[in-house]
């Protein structure tokens, strides 16, 4: 696990202070070794997990907004109600199982995309991310 010093450093550069739940938070985020996708609450449970501390679900939630307006995550939404964060800001694709209320990326080699509609006026097609939903086989 990296050090709170290189995170406060980075925060600082990003003129981001350098708290102790943002420390915190950076450590859960940027420390994994694959990409990470998250909700508010399954963050929240981690933290109380890894660190024995309670953030308010409003620091948590101004903190993740930071780091999304900063570029260091992104908002994927998968209904009008549900959201997941991914620390893969690249674009990708993504399977959701419903069931387990999961995102899976999809690698891009996987994905063909032909006869894509021409952008409206005064617009241009800045990228396309695929989200597959998926269903158990055995569903009624």
């Amino acid at each position: 696990m990296r050090h709170f010093k290189e995170y406060a450093e980075k925060l600082r550069f990003s003129d981001l202070r350098p708290t102790k739940q943002r420390l915190m938070i950076s450590q859960i985020l940027f420390d994994q070794k694959k990409t990470f996708h998250f909700t508010i609450e399954s963050l929240n449970k981690i933290i109380k997990k890894n660190f024995n501390e309670n953030i308010s679900l409003a620091t948590l939630y101004n903190t993740v907004h930071a780091f999304k307006k900063k570029g260091y995550i992104k908002k994927i939404s998968v209904n009008e109600k549900k959201y997941y964060f991914d620390t893969n800001t690249s674009p990708h694709h993504h399977f959701y199982d419903e069931e387990a209320e999961k995102l899976i990326d999809i690698n891009d080699s996987e994905v063909s995309l032909n006869n894509l509609p021409k952008s409206p006026p005064g617009k241009h097609i800045n990228g396309v991310e695929v989200m597959i939903r998926l269903a158990s086989d055995n569903q009624n």
